[in-house]
C-alpha cells in the first residue's frame, strides 16, 4: 500500500485565527459550528484569510458479491444503472452539484458491467465487483493496492486542477452491509449495532441481513489490520475512497465526509493515518442508523441533520453553502475596530 504523508497543520496561527474569529461585530461564539469550522479551514489552509476553489465530488461506483446473498432490497443491477443514471444528469448528486457550482465525476470503482468507452466516466475498474465475502476474501491484496492507488491518482489529477476541496459519494448496491463490517471492527461494535435498513428492507430482510453478516464476521475473524479488514470485507468503491481521502488530505485539501458509507471508508483512512483528522468535515448525519454511533466514535459534529441515507455524495453538495459561509464571513464580515462598534466591557 502507499506510504502517505499528511502533514498535522501548523499551530503558530492559532491565535491569530481565534483572535479574528473573536473580533467580528458579534458576540464569541455566536456563530456558533460556522466558526469552528472557519478555524479548521484556515488551519488547513495556514491562513487568515481562507478560499474555496473549485469545489469537487467524486462519487466511486462498486458492486458487492455479497449481494447475492440478498442483503438488499434492490438487485445488484441497480448499480450500473444508477451510473448510468450520473451520466445524463438525472440523479440528485447532479442535481445538487449543478446548483452549487460543483465540479462532479463519477468513478467505476468496480461495478459489474461493461459500460465501453464513455469519455464523462473515469474508468478505474478493479474488477467486476467484489468476491462473495460470506465465502472468499472480498479481493486480493494486489486490488486493495490497485484501489488505494487509483483514488490516490483521481485525487491528485483533480488537485492538479487547482481543487483544494473536495467531497467524496458512492453507489453499490450491498454496500451498507461492507461499511457495517467495516464499523463493527473499528468501532468495536457488536454487528446488530452496525446494521440498518440500507435501500430499505422489511423487518425479515433485515434480520436475515444481520445473521448473514455474523456469518462474514465468523469467516473472517482473524483480521488484524485495516488493510486486511478492507481486503476480507471492504468494496471497490470504499476501498478507491479510502485512497482518495488519504491523498486528499496529503495533498492538504478539505475532505468532505459524506455519510454512512463514506465514513465507513473514512474510519478506515484515519485507522491508516490518524492526521487525517484534521482535514475531514463531517457534512450530515445520516438517516442510516449505524451513522450516529460513527459520528460519536470520531467525536465529529455533522453540519446537517436532514434524515438523508440516498449516498452519492448528496450530504457533501448540500453542506457546501454553509461552508462557504464559514469562508465568507471569515474574509468580509467586519471587525469591531475596522466598523467602528464597542465593543463588549
Amino acid at each position: 500500500m502507499i506510504d502517505f504523508n499528511i502533514p498535522q497543520p501548523n499551530s503558530d496561527l492559532d491565535a491569530a485565527i481565534d483572535h479574528k474569529i473573536d473580533f467580528k461585530t458579534k458576540p464569541i461564539g455566536a456563530l456558533g459550528q460556522l466558526e469552528s469550522l472557519a478555524k479548521q479551514i484556515c488551519q488547513i489552509q495556514e491562513t487568515l484569510s481562507p478560499e474555496l476553489k473549485k469545489p469537487s465530488l467524486v462519487v466511486f461506483a462498486g458492486d458487492h458479491g455479497l449481494a447475492k446473498e440478498g442483503v438488499s432490497a434492490y438487485p445488484q443491477e441497480v448499480t450500473h444503472q444508477m451510473v448510468l443514471n450520473f451520466l445524463s444528469g438525472g440523479a440528485a448528486i447532479n442535481v445538487f452539484s449543478q446548483q452549487h457550482g460543483i465540479d462532479l465525476k463519477i468513478v467505476d470503482a468496480g461495478v459489474n458491467f461493461d459500460f465501453g468507452t464513455k469519455s464523462d466516466l473515469i474508468n478505474a475498474k478493479i474488477g467486476m465487483g467484489t468476491a462473495n465475502a460470506l465465502k472468499n476474501a472480498a479481493m486480493t491484496k494486489d486490488q486493495l493496492d490497485l484501489a488505494i492507488q487509483k483514488g490516490a491518482e483521481i485525487v491528485n489529477q483533480i488537485h492538479a486542477s487547482d481543487s483544494n476541496i473536495i467531497g467524496f459519494g458512492e453507489m453499490g448496491i450491498g454496500n451498507t452491509s461492507s461499511a457495517s463490517l467495516i464499523m463493527s471492527h473499528i468501532c468495536n461494535l457488536p454487528i446488530d449495532e452496525c446494521v440498518g435498513r440500507g435501500t430499505g428492507i422489511n423487518d425479515t430482510g433485515y434480520q436475515k441481513k444481520i445473521d448473514i453478516l455474523r456469518q462474514v464476521q465468523e469467516k473472517h475473524s482473524s483480521i488484524s489490520n485495516t488493510a486486511e479488514l478492507l481486503q476480507a470485507v471492504g468494496g471497490f468503491e470504499i476501498a478507491m475512497m479510502t485512497g482518495a481521502m488519504l491523498q486528499a488530505a496529503a495533498n492538504q485539501m478539505i475532505v468532505l465526509v459524506d455519510g454512512f458509507i463514506s465514513t465507513s471508508a473514512y474510519l478506515c483512512a484515519q485507522s491508516i493515518h490518524p492526521n487525517i483528522q484534521h482535514y475531514g468535515i463531517f457534512c450530515h448525519q445520516s438517516d442510516e442508523s449505524g451513522h450516529q454511533l460513527m459520528l460519536e466514535y470520531l467525536g465529529a459534529e455533522p453540519i446537517l441533520r436532514l434524515n438523508l441515507r440516498l449516498g452519492e455524495g448528496t450530504g457533501c453538495a448540500l453542506a457546501l453553502p454553509l461552508i462557504q459561509s464559514a469562508v465568507e464571513f471569515m474574509n468580509k464580515m467586519a471587525s469591531f475596530e475596522s466598523a467602528g462598534v464597542s465593543n463588549k466591557h
